[in-house]
C-alpha cells in the first residue's frame, strides 16, 4: 500500500513525519497525471501545487480550518487528501467529482468557484462571518497569481486590509520563471522575520514609533520599506504592505525545508498576512513543464509522449471564427481583438501572431475589457471581444452601461455558447440569449454551421451597432466555407425546408438537428418546415408569421436557457401578433444549472439531438389532434 492509499483524511497526513512528504507528493502527481492522461482536465496548474497542499493539511485543522482556493482547478491534490481517492478516476465526468471545488461534494471544499478572482472576497465574507459568530478557526485563500489581475480580487485584499482581522492569503505565483531571491537567504529571512522573538520585536518598535509626535509614522514605513529592500523585494512587498497586509516572501514552494516553518510560523501571526510562493507549473512531469498552456486544461493525452490522444479532423468553431477575424482585420485596419487572459482559449494565439500590436490581453479582468473596448469603438475602432459566454456574465453592466447606452459598435464573439461539457455547472454558455436580448442597441445572432460563422462576424464589423455571434465549443460540421465572407441582411432568418404539418424554428447547433428530425418525420409521413432563425434579436417576425400560418405547430429549438431566452422571443411576438391559435412548444435548457458531462450526452438528456426534436414533435402533434374543435 502506498502512502497515499492510507490517507483517508488530513488527520492520516498528520501521522507521517515531514520526511516522507517527497514521496507522497510524487504519489499524489503520479496519481493525477495517470488519471488527466484519460478524462482530460487542469493538469500543470494541479501539480505545482501539490507541497503547498500537503502543507496545508498538515498544519491546519481542516475542515474546521477553513481554505478557499481561488480557483477550485487547482485543487486536484486537496481532493485526494481529503476523501476522495477512490473517485478520483471519475472527475469531470457526468455523475463523477467535480473538476472544481464544491461545497456539496465535500465538507472540506468551502467555496464554490469556477471563475478566477472570486477567492478573496469569499474568504473575507467568511473572516466576518467568524467575527460576527465569536469563532476563532485560521482562514486560508490560495490564489493564482493571475487572480491579481481580476479587479474583485483587488477590491477583496482593500476590505481585508482595512480591517485588520486575521487571514492568510497565499500567493501562488507559478509563472515560469522562478525570481533569484528564492533559495536559503531568502527563507531564512522569511523565518527570522515570522519568528516569535521577531515578530514581537517589530510590533513593539512600531508601537514606540507611533508614539513619537510628527516623525513617528514616517520612520516606521522607512523601516518597513528597509526590511523589504533588505530582500531584494521592495516593490512586490510595498504594494501588499500598503494595502494593510503583512508581506512575507518570496519562498520556494516545492522545498519543504523552506515551506513548513515559514508556513508554520505565519499561521501564528495576527492581522491579514500575504505569503507569496513561487511554484512551478507542471512540476514532475516533463510536456506539461515544457507546454504549461496546452496542459492547463488538457484533452486526453498519451501518458509518455503527453501527445494528445484524438486529434480533431474539422477546425473547431472558435479557429473559424479568428480566421475570419484575421482575414477582415487586413482588409480593415479598425479592427482590434481583445481578450480578458484566454489568448489561447479562444483561438487568439493566431491572430496575434499576423497582427501583435493589434491584440490586447488586459488579464482576467472581463469588466475592464468591455468599457476598454467601448473607449476603442467611441474613438472610431472596431473592437472585437472572443469571450467564452460564461465569462461574459463578469461584465454584464458594462455590457449595459458602457457600450448598449450608447450604441457602440463592439462585437463580443461569444465562445462556448450552450453546453460545454466537462467544465459543467459553472462554465455552460447557457444565459448570454436570454442576458443580451433584453438589452436596448443589441444584435445577437448564431449561426447553424462554421461558414455561416463567417458571414456573421463580417456582418457584426458591418452593422456600426452592438453586436453579439455564440457559436458552440468543439469541432464545426465540416461545411464548405465561402471564400469572402458576406453581410447577412440583419434580423432576416432562412427557410430550409417547407412543411405543412409543423414548424422546427431552430437556432444556432439545435438547425442541423432539427434538419435530421425532419426527414426522419418526413418518411413517416409528417411534413415539417425548418426554419434557420439566425437572429435572436432582432427577430424575422415576417417569417415567423408566414411560417406559423401554414403549419398546426410550432417547436422552438435552442441550446440555451428556455426561460427568456430565444423561445422566449417567439412567444412574445405571437403573442403581440395576436398568434395565439397555433400550439407551440419550447425545447431548451431547463431552470436548473447544468450538471458536467459529454456534450452529446447532455444534448441527449436534455432533448436537444435529432431523436428528442422527432420525439417532442410526435407529442406536441398528438396533442394537437387531440384538441377539440371550437366553432
Amino acid at each position: 500500500m502506498t502512502l497515499l492509499q492510507r490517507i483517508e483524511s488530513p488527520a492520516d497526513l498528520k501521522k507521517l513525519s515531514p520526511d516522507q512528504f517527497p514521496q507522497i507528493c510524487e504519489e499524489i502527481r503520479e496519481q493525477i497525471v495517470s488519471v488527466i492522461s484519460n478524462v482530460g482536465g487542469h493538469l500543470a496548474s494541479n501539480l505545482g501545487v501539490v507541497e503547498l497542499t500537503v502543507t496545508l493539511h498538515y498544519l491546519l485543522q481542516t475542515p474546521e480550518d477553513l481554505i478557499v482556493w481561488d480557483t477550485g482547478n487547482q485543487a486536484y491534490a486537496h481532493k485526494l487528501l481529503t476523501g476522495r481517492q477512490a473517485r478520483f478516476q471519475t472527475i469531470r465526468q457526468f455523475g463523477g467529482l467535480s473538476g472544481f471545488c464544491k461545497r456539496e461534494e465535500s465538507v472540506y471544499d468551502t467555496f464554490n468557484a469556477g471563475h478566477a478572482g472570486t477567492g478573496v472576497s469569499a474568504a473575507v465574507g467568511f473572516v466576518e462571518a467568524r467575527a460576527q459568530l465569536k469563532q476563532s478557526h485560521k482562514i486560508v485563500c490560495v490564489v493564482g497569481d493571475g487572480a491579481l489581475t481580476s479587479g474583485l480580487t483587488l477590491e477583496g485584499l482593500q476590505q481585508a486590509g482595512d480591517s485588520q482581522k486575521d487571514l492568510l492569503v497565499i500567493l501562488n505565483d507559478n509563472q515560469m520563471s522562478i525570481s533569484k531571491n528564492v533559495g536559503a537567504l531568502s527563507a531564512y529571512l522569511n523565518r527570522t522575520i515570522t519568528g516569535k522573538f521577531c515578530t514581537r520585536l517589530k510590533a513593539e518598535t512600531d508601537y514606540i514609533l507611533e508614539t513619537i509626535p510628527q516623525i513617528g509614522q514616517p520612520v516606521k514605513r522607512m523601516a518597513n520599506r528597509a526590511q523589504e529592500l533588505a530582500k531584494g523585494l521592495l516593490l512586490p512587498g510595498l504594494l501588499f504592505e500598503e494595502l494593510g497586509f503583512r508581506y512575507i516572501g518570496p519562498i520556494d514552494g516545492h522545498n519543504f525545508e523552506h515551506l513548513l516553518p515559514t508556513m508554520e510560523n505565519v499561521l501564528k501571526l495576527n492581522g491579514p498576512t500575504l505569503l507569496h510562493v513561487v511554484t512551478k507549473k507542471g512540476l514532475g512531469y516533463e510536456p506539461a513543464m515544457k507546454n504549461p498552456v496546452w496542459f492547463h486544461a488538457s484533452a486526453p493525452f498519451d501518458l509518455d509522449t503527453g501527445k494528445p490522444r484524438n486529434k480533431a479532423t474539422k477546425p473547431s468553431y472558435s479557429a473559424v471564427a479568428v480566421k475570419t477575424l484575421i482575414q477582415l482585420a487586413r482588409e480593415d485596419e479598425r479592427i482590434v481583438a481583445i481578450t480578458a487572459a484566454m489568448c489561447e482559449g479562444t483561438g487568439l494565439t493566431a491572430f496575434e501572431n499576423v497582427f501583435p500590436d493589434r491584440l490586447y490581453d488586459v488579464g482576467i479582468a472581463e469588466q475592464h475589457a468591455v468599457t476598454f473596448a467601448a473607449g476603442m469603438a467611441a474613438q472610431g475602432m472596431r473592437p472585437v471581444i472572443p469571450i467564452y459566454s460564461t465569462f461574459l456574465q463578469r461584465a454584464y453592466d458594462q455590457v449595459v452601461h458602457d457600450v448598449a447606452t450608447q450604441n457602440l459598435p463592439v462585437t463580443f464573439c461569444i465562445d462556448r455558447g450552450g453546453l460545454v461539457a466537462e467544465d459543467g455547472t459553472t462554465h455552460h454558455g447557457a444565459f448570454d440569449f436570454a442576458y443580451l436580448r433584453h438589452m436596448p442597441n443589441m444584435v445577437v445572432m448564431a449561426p447553424k454551421d462554421e461558414n455561416e460563422l463567417q458571414h456573421m462576424i463580417k456582418s457584426c464589423i458591418s452593422y456600426n451597432v452592438p453586436t453579439a455571434v455564440r457559436y458552440p465549443r468543439g469541432s464545426s460540421l465540416g461545411v464548405e466555407l465561402d471564400p469572402v465572407p458576406d453581410v447577412l441582411p440583419m434580423g432576416k432568418g432562412e427557410l430550409l425546408r417547407e412543411g405543412k404539418d409543423v414548424a422546427l424554428v431552430a437556432i444556432g447547433v439545435t438547425v442541423h438537428q432539427a434538419m435530421v428530425a425532419a426527414e426522419r418525420l418526413e418518411h413517416e409521413g409528417i411534413s415539417a418546415a425548418v426554419m434557420n432563425a439566425r437572429f435572436v434579436k432582432p427577430l424575422d417576425g415576417e417569417l415567423i408569421a408566414t411560417v406559423a400560418k401554414q403549419v398546426k405547430c410550432l417547436l422552438i429549438i435552442e441550446e440555451s436557457s428556455r426561460m427568456g431566452g430565444f423561445g422566449s422571443a417567439v412567444l412574445e411576438f405571437l403573442s403581440d401578433e395576436g398568434m395565439t391559435q397555433v400550439r407551440t412548444k419550447c425545447m431548451g435548457l431547463p431552470d436548473w444549472f447544468i450538471e458536467q458531462g459529454p456534450q452529446e450526452l447532455l444534448r441527449e438528456k436534455y432533448g436537444l439531438t435529432a431523436d428528442g426534436i422527432y420525439e417532442q414533435t410526435k407529442q406536441l402533434l398528438t396533442h394537437v389532434s387531440a384538441q377539440p374543435v371550437f366553432l
